[in-house]
């Protein structure tokens, strides 16, 4: 699934590539995970002013409304100054006079929704239960200590809910608990102010690095100009699983946690 730096990576890709352009058509396929909330003539005349993103999400700022995307299990997104024929898996066409902006999503699990403001119940709905942006000023110490402590859920269900700091999927929760030396199981409720700072510096530090890096690519991700990511080849525990650790050579451990998979050291995460 596309975590944080890649949705962060996709929106630097085409955000000012499209700034400004007019919507000419829309081209809906198979229905996503959400309705879209418009018909796809809806929006043609209308001139999108920005791109941003919150958590996973990607919200075009329209002169009316916004149009949230999320790229699911397995969506990208492409820009270009004109397409190939839609295949299959092709589902959403905005063409602008800029280029034409597709999203590729072969499971469907991604959504393009329209929404008249982020007040509009289809935002709040999306929206209104995410965490802290974590590469803000906005993540503090005080904050994500004290949301710790009232979590009893071992700490790395606690930074995948997503409702105490945004984004940090499964990926990267592995890396962030490796640099702050933490246990993946571990109670959230446990950790001492300190180690929160450690933890809190780690989420901030792996996740702006993945930004710079392109993300990671797994299988099949890629940005909106098809470029892959290489954070996963400087990876420290993730799919790691048996292969000695990169600082004591320890062999890494995976254990499931909540259905997906998790990878620590056991020597240099004893707790």
């Amino acid at each position: 699934m596309p975590e944080l730096p890649e949705v962060e990576v996709t929106r630097l890709s085409f955000a000012d590539r499209i700034a400004g352009a007019r919507i000419e058509s829309v081209r809906l396929g198979k229905p996503l995970r959400w309705p879209a909330g418009l018909p796809a003539n809806g929006l043609a005349g209308r001139v999108v002013q920005a791109v941003r993103r919150r958590g996973k999400y990607l919200l075009l700022d329209l002169d009316e409304g916004l149009l949230l995307l999320h790229l699911g299990m397995s969506g990208s997104l492409s820009f270009a100054a004109r397409q190939p024929a839609a295949g299959v898996h092709d589902h959403f066409d905005l063409a602008t006079t800029r280029g034409v902006l597709r999203l590729n999503d072969p499971r469907r699990f991604g959504a393009v929704v329209y929404a008249h403001s982020e007040d509009s119940a289809e935002a709040v709905k999306l929206l209104g239960g995410l965490g802290v942006e974590p590469l803000t000023e906005a993540f503090g110490l005080d904050a994500f200590h004290a949301g710790l402590k009232r979590r009893h859920a071992p700490v790395k269900q606690v930074l995948l809910a997503g409702d105490l700091v945004v984004g940090v999927g499964n990926i990267y929760a592995s890396e962030a608990l490796f640099m702050a030396g933490i246990r993946p199981t571990l109670r959230a409720s446990r950790i001492s102010r300190p180690r929160a700072e450690k933890l809190r510096l780690a989420v901030r530090d792996v996740l702006a690095r993945a930004v710079a890096k392109g993300g990671s690519t797994l299988r099949d991700f890629s940005n909106a100009d098809g470029q892959a990511g290489y954070f996963q080849l400087e990876a420290m525990v993730y799919d790691r699983a048996g292969q000695p650790c990169r600082v004591c050579g320890t062999p890494v451990k995976s254990i499931r946690q909540g259905q997906r998979a998790t990878y620590f050291c056991p020597h240099c995460q004893k707790s």
